[in-house]
C-alpha cells in the first residue's frame, strides 16, 4: 500500500496548489489549504510537511475524545500508533493532550525531546464553506483561540482540520458535526504524515 502512494506521489508532485503566503511584520508565513475529499489531499500533507520532518521531528496531537468536534488530534495521533509510525507521538484516544493538561504535557515533552522540532495538529473552527478543510502551515498551533482560551503555542509547523463553523455558540460540541467528518479528515492527516516521513527518508538517503 505504501509502495503504490509513493509511487503516484513522483507523478503527481507538479500537480497546482493552493498556497497563502501571510505578511507578519518582517516575517512570511506559509499556509496550503484544500478539502478532505481530494483524491490529492494525502499527497498534499505529504508534499508539505515532509520540509519538516525528520528523524528529530515529534507529532503532538490536540484534543480530546470526550468531544466529537475535539477529537480530530487525538484520532490522528492513534491512527499513527496503530500504522507504527517510527516517530514520537504524543496525543492519542488513549492519552489525550487537551486545554486541562496541555502545558504539563508540554514540559515532559520539552524535557524528554529538548532540541526536537515538533508538529503540530488539532481542530479548529472557521468559515461555513470551509468545513472540511485541511490546512498545512510552517507555523505553530495556538490552542483554544478560537474559543477565546489562552494556551501555548504547539509546534514549528502544524496541520489543522476545519470540523465546524465558528458562527456557532456551541463551539466543539455542536450538535451538527458528524464523527464521520472528523474520523476521514484524521485518516487523511495520518496518511499524509506517514508519507511525508517515507518521502523525507527516501530522498535524504
Amino acid at each position: 500500500m505504501l509502495t503504490k502512494y509513493l509511487f503516484n506521489f513522483f507523478d503527481l508532485i507538479t500537480y497546482p496548489k493552493i498556497i497563502f503566503i501571510i505578511k507578519i511584520g518582517v516575517n512570511y508565513l506559509i499556509k496550503q489549504k484544500f478539502n478532505y475529499k481530494s483524491n490529492l489531499a494525502y499527497y498534499e500533507i505529504a508534499e508539505f510537511m515532509r520540509k519538516y520532518i525528520n528523524s528529530d521531528t515529534i507529532i503532538v496531537c490536540i484534543g480530546t475524545d470526550k468531544c466529537v468536534g475535539d477529537c480530530l488530534g487525538p484520532l490522528v495521533g492513534t491512527f499513527l500508533e496503530e500504522h507504527n509510525f517510527p516517530l514520537p507521538i504524543y496525543g492519542t484516544l488513549r492519552d489525550p493532550i487537551h486545554a486541562l493538561n496541555l502545558d504539563k504535557k508540554l514540559i515532559e515533552i520539552n524535557k524528554l525531546h529538548p532540541h526536537a522540532s515538533i508538529i503540530g495538529i488539532d481542530a479548529c473552527l472557521g468559515d461555513t464553506n470551509s468545513i472540511g478543510e485541511i490546512h498545512t502551515r510552517d507555523y505553530p498551533i495556538h490552542p483554544g483561540k478560537g474559543v477565546g482560551k489562552s494556551l501555548p503555542d504547539v509546534g514549528t509547523a502544524s496541520i489543522i482540520g476545519i470540523i465546524d463553523s465558528s458562527d456557532t455558540a456551541e463551539f466543539f460540541t455542536s450538535r451538527s458535526i458528524r464523527l464521520h467528518l472528523v474520523f476521514e479528515m484524521a485518516k487523511i492527516i495520518s496518511q499524509g504524515l506517514i508519507h511525508a516521513y517515507y518521502l523525507n527518508t527516501i530522498i535524504n538517503k
